[in-house]
């Protein structure tokens, strides 16, 4: 396990440390995605949203983001023209439906992101990924349960 290098300040706070890590392996993805012109953000809202409409707060529970937050998201994938909001079977329902413009351009994403998960895979090699992502998942669920939130 590599040592932090001598200007690195040692921080016990495991948010401190997931929070820069993540900053980190978003700005891969970022770096990968934009020449298509989308975020990551941007890129997990398409993804999410690619079989069939989506449910506001489904969608923002899955994303680990509040309405709020998801909303704020949605502003420039729905001025570029990538998704709508349309009601759901309830008038009080709002959906997040991709457009044909944001199929298209989702389609053009998913290489470039391919190639960014490659290279997280890549330096972390296959049982490092898979312990990671169990580790994470199992972080999760517990913080789900903490929470008070469905699992």
């Amino acid at each position: 396990m590599p040592t932090p290098s001598a200007s690195a300040t040692p921080s016990m706070c495991t948010c401190f440390r997931l929070r820069r890590a993540s900053r980190r392996v978003t700005q891969v993805y970022d770096h990968e995605l934009a020449p298509v012109g989308l975020s990551l953000n941007q890129y997990s809202i398409l993804r999410r949203s690619e079989r069939e409409p989506r449910v506001l707060g489904d969608l923002a529970g899955e994303l680990g983001m509040d309405r709020t937050t998801l909303t704020r998201n949605l502003s420039p994938l729905v001025d570029a023209g990538l998704v709508e909001i349309v009601r759901g079977h309830d008038a009080r329902q709002r959906l997040i439906a991709l457009t044909q413009e944001g199929r298209h351009r989702l389609l053009a994403a998913k290489p470039r992101w391919r190639r960014a998960q490659d290279t997280i895979d890549a330096m972390l090699g296959d049982a490092g990924i898979h312990r990671l992502h169990a580790d994470l998942d199992h972080l999760d669920a517990l913080l789900r349960k903490h929470l008070g939130e469905a699992a």
